[in-house]
């Protein structure tokens, strides 16, 4: 590697914050308020609410909430959706502590959407057995949600806010012990916060893709400092691509919510002909990555793809998907009127950081939360609408651990903090990684990438994004298997399941199966 030398930063000293909570996400804020009274302090890039990919949710959040319907079954769907690598345990966890995850968010004054008689109103989304997504005026439940929290944050004498600021490294004591953070602000300027317990709770990395639902700063940093600084990472090959993001040229790219295909929307390519019945069984409502690669092929042999919501929504569009139907509106799209043109877009990562039943890293002092990590519930494809849950849930839990527990001190830490990524090297790794590790990948594909991100790392040193994308492609080409939003077209076949552990080879630097 000849690139520059990671910089190192040295912190000494009292320890600045008790609890440190590291993104503002919907896990990040929803830990913050449940560690009450525990003072805690949430570092946050940009104002509370506006760098978030919680704020951009449209579907909801999916919880056992119909008399109808139970955590076991909400549990199965979970466990079928995952293509066979779901732990069961887990899947059963978020499923039987979401519905009082749901309540504890309207305690907070999130508006969900009701029905006549005052339930709350559950829509139907793929692979779901029964109606069980709350959501808020049919697309605005992220940023419901987010409202909602952002307003007790700011109300909460417990929380310390720090906006401004990116955290770009992990603090470890001579113990490997995790010890705060290295942050950088706007202007480059690094520094240290130190921290009895550190929170990552940063978000995906769809950003590492040109094609993407994502805020463009999910690039999967904190899956590379944790990689970095010794913990065990898994399943980083299941990137989920939302099928129907709208396809309008911009970056990120809006996204059409899936509750439209559960009212009833349908796929269409340019001649009209709805396409998915011959993809799959269960047509639109067909697991993520199946109407992924549908709608991947129909692009790819020229005929296009469209999302037809002239009859299942109609008239109704502007109250009941204000966000959809402002998105198209500006592009010049009526919906009401005219299908929407869509394409897959990296929109959520199933792999991360791995933490126990109780959100704790294998890093003693770390802890993680949100779409960072790798719980095991979303196994190789995500059960739509169980991202914002798991959230909760184990923000819920850590806070539990946390509340009342005597934390040590760390001792005397440092930490390295490589150079960043140029924007145009960047927006060339982007590329690469849509085309070559995207919805359909190969091994003469993914190498090519390899090489690149090699290439790169020669050039510029090992910023975060190249080593996040050198980790995915890695383990994409290690699984020689097609499984859940991991397709191969050299080995379209599924073998037997099995989760990618790996670690950072201390001697090496090189990521080794653990």
């Amino acid at each position: 590697m000849t690139g520059p030398i990671p910089q190192t930063l040295t912190a000494r000293g009292p320890v600045q914050d008790d609890v440190l909570i590291v993104g503002a996400g919907l896990a990040g804020l929803f830990l913050a308020l449940q560690l009450a009274p525990r003072p805690c302090t949430v570092i946050s890039p940009a104002p509370l609410g506006q760098a978030a990919s919680s704020a951009w949710a449209q579907g909801g959040l999916a919880a056992a909430l119909h008399p109808k319907d139970s955590p076991a079954q909400h549990a199965a769907d979970t466990v079928a959706a995952g293509a066979g690598l779901v732990d069961p345990i887990i899947a059963r966890l978020i499923a039987e502590e979401g519905p009082a995850r749901v309540r504890d968010l309207i305690a907070l004054g999130v508006p969900f959407d009701r029905t006549p008689d005052g339930a709350l109103a559950l829509s139907l989304e793929a692979a779901h057995s029964h109606p069980r997504v709350a959501r808020v005026a049919g697309d605005l439940a992220g940023k419901a949600i987010m409202d909602a929290l952002v307003a007790a944050v700011h109300a909460a004498p417990h929380i310390q806010i720090i906006e401004g600021v990116r955290a770009t490294g992990l603090l470890q004591d001579e113990t490997r012990r995790v010890a705060g953070v290295i942050l950088r602000d706007h202007d480059g300027t690094l520094s240290t916060r130190t921290a009895r317990e550190t929170v990552l709770c940063t978000g995906g990395s769809g950003g590492l893709f040109q094609v993407t639902t994502n805020p463009p700063e999910a690039r999967g940093d904190a899956v590379a400092m944790a990689w970095e600084a010794g913990a065990l990472i898994a399943d980083l090959e299941f990137v989920q691509f939302h099928p129907t993001a709208i396809d309008i040229g911009r970056d990120p790219a809006p996204l059409a919510t899936e509750a439209l295909r559960g009212e009833g929307a349908t796929l269409h390519n340019r001649d009209g002909t709805a396409f998915m019945a011959s993809y799959h069984e269960l047509a639109e409502l067909a697991p993520r990555d199946e109407v992924a690669r549908a709608v991947h092929t129909e692009r790819m042999s020229g005929r296009g793809a469209f999302l037809d919501c002239r009859k299942a929504v109609g008239a109704h569009f502007p109250e009941h998907f204000p966000t959809v139907f402002a998105a198209c509106k500006s592009a010049g799209i009526d919906p009401r009127t005219d299908m929407i043109p869509i394409a897959p877009a990296a929109h959520y990562h199933m792999g991360g950081i791995v933490p126990d039943f109780w959100g704790l890293s294998t890093l003693d002092g770390l802890s993680v939360c949100g779409e960072c990590t790798s719980t095991g519930v979303h196994g190789a494809n995500r059960l739509a609408s169980n991202s914002l849950l798991e959230a909760v849930v184990f923000s819920h839990r850590i806070a539990e651990r946390l509340r009342d527990a005597k934390l040590s001190d760390p001792g005397s830490a440092e930490g390295h903090v490589p150079a960043a990524l140029p924007h145009a090297a960047l927006q060339t790794l982007r590329k690469a990684m849509s085309e070559k590790c995207g919805v359909v990948r190969n091994e003469a594909g993914m190498t090519e990438v390899l090489n690149l991100i090699l290439e790169l790392r020669d050039q510029y040193g090992p910023a975060r994004a190249i080593t996040t994308s050198r980790l995915i492609v890695t383990s994409a080409l290690n699984r020689k298997e097609s499984r859940g939003g991991h397709y191969r077209s050299d080995y379209p076949d599924t073998g037997e399941p099995h989760r990618q552990f790996i670690l950072k080879d201390t001697h090496t630097e090189e990521p080794i199966p653990a």
